[in-house]
């Protein structure tokens, strides 16, 4: 990599006034509290999900066989391996925590300033992600949200990134939340034989462990990554 560039990548920006914070913080509010918006920024979310799912696929030694995402929102990772033991339980638990741990790493990095190591690995994780897709509307999907991120980095000043890096951690860290609520409500609305597909559910064949309780994890996690990233953005 040339010297100039790796320079750039790694180099630290300044830190947005506090009121870019704040007003970011709410711009991701608003397109993840309305219904109706929510049922496209979802979107996001879902390849974070998945992501999530993937990733620790393949660190465990599954092989991953591809990541479909759905214009419903859902997504389906498959991936082939022991049915049982460590790995499929790392993989399973991974899609829920992914987005707000996700999140929190981006608040981690934005805290020291790297604002563009931030912007250049998530279009890094995308492009990966990308090669694995094997569905129409998900190589659609995460290719607006690649190009997103690659017009940014390239085409936008530093205070556009900041902003723009501050929306996207925000959106995860809270966006985060609002699944496992929404699991909960799918849950108790059909009933513990109607929900047996989620990750909850599997996660309790998994390990003998009540779906409920892996609902409370997938919560702690989200909220407690909310708290720390928040915590991170706001420089407190």
């Amino acid at each position: 990599m040339d010297a100039s560039l790796w320079d750039r990548l790694f180099a630290t920006q300044s830190d947005p006034d506090a009121w870019v914070v704040i007003v970011t913080a709410v711009a991701a509010l608003a397109v993840i509290v309305p219904h109706s918006v929510w049922r496209l920024s979802r979107n996001a979310i879902t390849i974070a999900h998945e992501g999530g799912h993937g990733l620790v696929a393949l660190l465990t030694g599954r092989r991953l066989d591809g990541i479909r995402l759905h214009s419903d929102t859902s997504g389906l990772t498959v991936s082939r391996g022991k049915p049982t033991g460590l790995g499929m339980i790392l993989t399973a638990a991974a899609g829920y925590t992914a987005p707000p741990l996700l999140g929190l790493g981006g608040a981690a990095l934005l805290g020291d300033g790297h604002i563009t190591l931030l912007l250049w690995l998530a279009t890094a994780l995308l492009v990966v992600m990308l090669v694995m897709i094997r569905n129409a509307y998900g190589v659609l999907t995460v290719v607006v949200t690649g190009g997103a991120f690659l017009l940014v980095s390239w085409l936008t000043g530093p205070q556009v990134q900041a902003a723009f890096a501050y929306t996207v951690v925000w959106f995860l860290l809270l966006g985060g939340v609002r699944p496992a609520f929404e699991l909960q409500s799918k849950r108790r609305r059909a009933g513990v034989a109607g929900a047996g597909d989620s990750d909850a559910d599997q996660l309790s064949r998994l390990t003998h462990v009540p779906a409920g309780m892996w609902l409370f994890f997938f919560h702690a996690v989200s909220l407690c990554s909310l708290l720390g990233g928040g915590r991170w953005l706001l420089g407190v």
